[in-house]
């Protein structure tokens, strides 16, 4: 799929330091796998005290 981003290019530049990337491309691949990763993650921490635990199941029981 082409894309046409236009960003600001200091941005990108620092960018292409930081991650040690050789273009553009990479730098806007490597931007929406960490975005991706970052929303995966976000959907887990929502289900902090959502799961409700058997109050019987003994965890020591497996060591």
């Amino acid at each position: 799929m082409a894309s046409n981003l236009e960003g600001d290019n200091g941005s990108v530049d620092i960018a292409l330091k930081a991650g040690a990337l050789m273009s553009k491309k990479d730098a806007e691949n490597q931007a929406l796998k960490e975005f991706i990763n970052q929303r995966k993650t976000t959907g887990i921490f929502e289900m902090f005290g959502k799961v409700e635990y058997d109050k019987d199941y003994n965890f020591k029981e497996l060591r």
